[in-house]
């Protein structure tokens, strides 16, 4: 073998290892990135389900007679601001996110004064379709948590793959950039629960 074909071999070896390894890091990490995405999807769509079960829930309450108005008002305004605040997949900047949370514990709140106000209702805590509403809004909370859970698993898988050493390198240019998860609003963890049990003994 002539001598000037080791080196020629040499950096062919390297640049076809640099070129696997760049492309490898690149389509994982749009696939992590594309899988978050979704799982972002899905958050969305339980919040839309629960936005759906409270327009429900809101027409047969008003059914109710002498039924506070200043509390079905409240949570029709929460829910009006609740469903116009949408983020894009993409473009999940922490002030956005900040906006979203904000609005979903806006409507967590009133639906939480809402279903105290129900108690003094005798005739609503006895409607079926109430129940059946109340059943699934209670299903639905308990999505919205798995999604979250599941969203925020994803975002981690992604941002530890283009954060390790050496991935971390690449992923300046191929413009990969952390994704930001989603986090509880400050002091949501003294927010009252939403009860959905009407049985429970007081």
């Amino acid at each position: 073998m002539k001598k000037w074909l080791i080196p020629v071999i040499i950096i062919a070896v390297i640049g076809y290892s640099v070129y696997s390894w760049a492309v490898g890091f690149n389509n994982t990490a749009v696939t992590y990135q594309e899988d978050a995405k979704t799982t972002w999807s899905n958050v969305e769509s339980s919040y839309q389900r629960r936005n759906d079960l409270i327009g429900n829930l809101v027409k047969t309450v008003q059914g109710a007679a002498d039924f506070e108005k200043s509390t079905l008002v409240e949570v029709i305004n929460a829910r009006a601001k609740a469903t116009s605040v949408n983020i894009n997949a993409g473009d999940l900047t922490p002030e956005k996110m900040a906006q979203f949370q904000q609005a979903q514990a806006g409507m967590s709140g009133a639906l939480s004064k809402l279903l105290v106000s129900v108690e003094r209702y005798p005739e609503l805590k006895a409607n079926a379709n109430f129940l059946e509403l109340q059943s699934q809004l209670e299903g639905t909370e308990n999505r919205i948590n798995v999604a979250r859970d599941r969203f925020n698993e994803g975002v981690n898988k992604y941002n530890k793959h283009i954060k390790v050493f050496p991935n971390s390198m690449l992923a300046g240019w191929f413009n990969f950039d952390e994704m930001n998860r989603f986090k509880a609003n400050a002091g949501s963890e003294n927010a009252p629960d939403i009860d959905f049990d009407f049985n429970k003994k007081k």
